[in-house]
């Protein structure tokens, strides 16, 4: 005579999820995720504010022109002449958006040589 063989019954998962589940949901609801504003406060729009470049940024149109303070210059090293030795360290520059790469590159790379610490470009995001 042959003996049944007992056969394991698996473990029961779904109760299991549904409990999980369901903690989850009461502690979801129970807790704050996040304190909630005051409802007295308004919260300030820079979308209206004026984006515009920094005053000692030196600004180089499409046609790789460059101007400081409204004066044209010709070229980076005179830019960096009128800066003084601790406005040196990181120069700003605005180029214009059709400004081609190549001419960008040569402007950073003249603007390295004649003593310019670090080179930053402003952009449209970051003026806004």
């Amino acid at each position: 005579m042959k003996t049944p063989t007992r056969r394991n019954r698996p473990e029961p998962t779904i109760p299991l999820i549904n409990i999980v589940f369901l903690m989850l949901i009461f502690f979801m609801a129970a807790a704050t995720l996040a304190p909630p504003l005051d409802g007295d406060v308004r919260l300030v729009r820079t979308a209206d504010l004026e984006g515009r470049a920094p005053p000692d940024a030196l600004v180089i149109h499409a046609d790789g022109q460059l101007m400081f303070r409204g004066a044209g210059l010709p070229d980076a090293a005179a830019y960096i002449a009128t800066l003084p030795d601790a406005g040196r360290e990181t120069v700003r520059i605005v180029p214009d958006a059709d400004l081609p790469a190549p001419t960008l590159l040569r402007l950073g790379t003249a603007l390295r040589a004649a003593g310019a610490g670090r080179v930053v470009m402003v952009t449209e995001r970051g003026l806004q």
